[in-house]
């Protein structure tokens, strides 16, 4: 089959936007993984005014310099999210509303792992590995979205080496960089409309990125009254991800962009300003607000190095957003109960809204325990139910619209060493 050069470049065109589309969500506010530490998390990671293990490192690196001693904190979030698509509509009286496409059953696994030195009586020194961005979603083969989107899966890793002061008995700064590196892979069906093209051709974005770097910095301030404030800040990180794009089968006449490309992601800037106290000897509670600078994340552009010509930049028009969040912790002995609620406002406009990640507002209900085994060695144990209002998608870009239904159930565990 010979194709005319016009339609090629049409072709390869028409290709790009759709790698463009096909990415656009990785970021989105449901892949930014908050949950990394199960103390925290059981309290709806309502944390930065108290920041009172290892795991300060991510939310308040402040929180490191008023721990004493040496200590080793590490575990795991096992997430596993639902998500039932009704549609696509065309229209508000479309009766295909009904249709329902379920998103495969899968379970996700970042981790956590900090460790945290005394150096001095009021320098304190840590690092820590996590992954604060993440997940993926990966729907049937042949579901009704095969041309949006079938399958992504996105890691990244976060590496922060760390230091806190303690300015006064009361006071303490601290603060870190990050060194950023993942991986993103991108599956789905291209839409030929040709009799020589008998199967829609899957393509297969397999990128990596590294070197990106960031960094963050804390504050805590402890008052006499059992009260205590802090805020931290980590910055946003801008990483290059390349990769290849290959297509199965590969019909040479029609010039796909096969071989090398490579885009720039920015992840946002998050801060948290929270209060906590102590209203009675055994109870702590916490509120926090959280900002996350989605407004960073407005375009996204797919290149070719086989064709320049094939770049195309889809316009992305996240928001700014916010997370409420209240938690509190009680202790009896050697047992610590927890419990916790936010509220995560969506970054995603309606008509930017796809397959790739439903998201939408949610609220997260989390509970847990900890359990001190001896003076040194302890365990913390959390779940939160997160659902997601249902939310439905018209005039969006990829004129694909229909209803998300979405839940999450989490599953925190860490365990600690203090030496």
């Amino acid at each position: 089959m010979e194709v005319p050069l016009n339609k090629k470049r049409t072709m390869w065109g028409a290709v790009a936007l759709l790698l463009v589309v096909s990415s656009s969500s990785l970021f989105a506010g449901g892949f930014q993984l908050n949950e990394n530490g199960a103390r925290a998390m059981a309290q709806a990671d309502a944390f930065v005014a108290r920041a009172n293990d290892a795991s300060a490192i991510f939310f308040n690196p402040a929180g490191i310099a008023f721990q004493s001693g040496n200590s080793i904190l590490f575990g795991t979030t096992l997430i596993a999210p639902s998500v039932t698509f009704y549609g696509p509509i065309r229209d508000a009286n479309d009766p295909n509303i009904a249709v329902a496409s379920k998103m495969n059953s899968q379970v996700f696994n970042p981790i956590n792992v900090y460790a945290k030195f005394q150096v001095t009586d009021d320098l304190h020194v840590g690092i820590a590995v996590n992954n604060p961005y993440g997940l993926g979603t990966e729907w049937p083969d042949t579901w009704v979205g095969r041309f949006i989107t079938t399958k992504i899966d996105l890691q990244t890793f976060f590496i922060t080496p760390t230091v806190a002061y303690k300015v006064t008995d009361n006071f303490s700064i601290g603060g870190g960089v990050n060194y950023v590196f993942g991986s993103v892979l991108i599956k789905r069906a291209v839409s030929i409309t040709s009799v020589a093209v008998p199967v829609s051709p899957i393509v297969t974005l397999d990128m990596s990125a590294k070197n990106g770097y960031g960094w963050n910095v804390g504050a805590q301030y402890k008052l006499p009254s059992d009260i205590s404030v802090g805020v931290s800040y980590r910055s946003k990180v801008k990483i290059d991800a390349k990769g290849t794009a290959a297509f199965d089968p590969n019909y040479a006449a029609l010039g796909l962009p096969i071989g090398d490309a490579s885009a720039t992601l920015t992840l946002p800037a998050t801060g948290f300003v929270g209060i906590a106290c102590k209203p009675m000897k055994n109870l702590e509670l916490e509120a926090d607000y959280q900002y996350v600078g989605w407004s960073s994340y407005d375009t996204l552009a797919v290149d070719f190095a086989a064709n320049p010509a094939a770049r195309n930049a889809q316009p992305k028009l996240y928001n700014d957003t916010y997370i409420l969040r209240v938690g509190g912790e009680y202790t009896m002995g050697d047992i610590m109960l927890r419990a916790g609620y936010y509220f995560d406002h969506s970054p995603v406009p309606t008509q930017t809204l796809e397959p790739l990640l439903p998201d939408a507002d949610r609220h997260g209900f989390n509970i847990g325990a900890g359990y001190q085994f001896t003076k040194s060695l302890h365990a913390d144990l959390s779940y939160m139910y997160l659902k997601a209002v249902q939310r439905t998608a018209v005039n969006t870009v990829t004129n694909f619209n229909g209803t998300y239904n979405t839940y999450v159930n989490l599953l925190g565990i860490n365990l600690g060493y203090s030496f």
